[in-house]
């Protein structure tokens, strides 16, 4: 039985390692089996067929080559690549001035350099993206969107890593904060925080607001715009891309249009689109400004004397207390515009509130053309405007003693001061055709 049971054993073995060997080959073929890489090569580094035949290589290869280069950013990678290759695509069609001011990639030991440098870790998806583009030269118009009212000009630019590096700061009120945009006529930069400090949560991104009512100069109040820059990147080219931001001028204007935001009278269509300026808003005071953008047009399929002109509008103000204000005035923007058949014309406006929200209202008066005594009035829309979440600064002096007061909320559950009347600021309404590039003063004529 001992030398049967020797047999029978070394029988086993050896078809076990038989069985091994045949496994061990037929894994080696099913992991060289190229079609597999393939989709692994177009799921995670969006590499076309094009692209594949240019550079003469197995897609196994492919797949291993770029995996050594960007390995560490497989979970972002297809993401932020299809967001830029999108935003190319439409700007291209659109915006080609713009598409030239972007920058060649980075390498990995340039990003490590960078980190050296401000002595902080930058996130997987920040390094991703700039393995993809470096940001853009500091030119007009800006990627991350433009503004424009009579005086007041932005255009924010996405910083290459060097400048966001050297703009780095360490100082109380932004302490390991790295800015992400810059707008060279206002100085006004998103920030990213790359650590957990002074309130602010790790990643995320914000608008600076100083606290004009303390006496600490290191207390800053923040306006949210992301929690990691995956979100607020890809976020942002979304509405770009799909058209949620107008595109005027060969520039991107970050206006936000609400689809139910439409009224029709007759062969007249009114429009609205609004926007937040956290530069020109605060906490402490509060004081919330946006901007909005009216667009006025008649059918193209309306009759020939249906041709009218406006003379007047009429404002309903309403703040998130309930209190009402009531304007009218003649025209808009000066001006007493003539819509006929098929023709658009647009203007922007803007309005500030001392709540953190608020609606207007209203209508436009026209007289037809053809029968000069004949008055109508256009409805214009109920247009909500809010102003985005928000953080109170942690050192906040609150007395002479420098006591701080520590708060970290948003602005549905911070109680505010709201002792100003909302505005509404027609006189200061400026048409489509002049938004190209104002003369910047850094400030809405509402403020000189």
């Amino acid at each position: 039985p001992c030398l049967f049971c020797y047999s029978f054993a070394i029988k086993f073995n050896d078809f076990f390692i038989y069985s091994c060997c045949y496994l061990s080959r037929r894994l080696n073929q099913l992991s060289s089996h190229d079609p597999l890489w393939k989709r692994h090569c177009k799921k995670y580094w969006l590499i076309s067929e094009e692209e594949k035949s240019q550079r003469n290589q197995s897609w196994k290869a492919i797949f291993i080559s770029t995996y050594s280069d960007l390995g560490r950013y497989i979970r972002y990678y297809a993401t932020l690549k299809k967001a830029w290759d999108d935003l190319e695509k439409y700007l291209g069609q659109r915006c080609p001035r713009m598409i030239g001011s972007l920058k060649e990639s980075v390498r990995e030991e340039d990003l490590d350099a960078v980190e050296a440098q401000i002595g902080c870790k930058l996130p997987d998806d920040y390094r991703c993206s700039f393995r993809i583009h470096n940001g853009q030269k500091l030119v007009v118009p800006g990627l991350m969107g433009s503004m424009a009212l009579s005086n007041h000009y932005r255009s924010e630019d996405l910083l290459d890593i060097d400048t966001a590096a050297g703009g780095f700061q360490q100082r109380l009120g932004l302490k390991q904060c790295l800015p992400l945009t810059f707008c060279i006529h206002t100085g006004l930069s998103q920030y990213m925080a790359l650590e957990s400090v002074e309130g602010r949560n790790k990643y995320e991104i914000f608008y600076q607001c100083p606290d004009q009512m303390a006496r600490n100069p290191s207390a800053i109040d923040m306006f949210i715009t992301g929690t990691s820059y995956l979100e607020w990147f890809t976020s942002y080219v979304n509405k770009v891309v799909t058209g949620g931001y107008p595109i005027i001028r060969d520039q991107i204007f970050r206006y936000v249009h609400d689809k139910e935001c439409v009224a029709t009278t007759g062969d007249i269509t009114v429009s609205v689109s609004t926007s937040f300026l956290p530069e020109l808003s605060s906490v402490h005071p509060p004081h919330y400004f946006f901007t909005y953008r009216i667009r006025i047009e008649m059918s193209k399929d309306a009759l020939p004397e249906k041709a009218c002109q406006l003379d007047s509008r009429y404002w309903r103000i309403t703040n998130a207390k309930g209190d009402v204000e009531e304007v009218q005035g003649p025209g808009v923007v000066g001006e007493f515009p003539i819509i006929s058949p098929g023709r658009v014309y647009e203007y922007t406006s803007c309005t500030t509130f001392s709540t953190t929200s608020g609606y207007m209202e209203g209508y436009y008066t026209f007289h037809c053309l053809y029968y000069k005594d004949k008055f109508f009035n256009v409805t214009i829309p109920r247009f909500h405007m809010v102003c985005p979440t928000f953080k109170v600064s942690t050192a906040r002096m609150v007395s002479r003693d420098a006591v701080v007061l520590i708060l970290e909320t948003n602005h549905n559950e911070y109680a505010v001061d709201e002792d100003e009347d909302s505005t509404d600021t027609d006189e200061y309404e400026d048409r489509r055709r002049v938004m190209d590039i104002p003369a910047p003063s850094g400030r809405c004529p509402r403020h000189t």
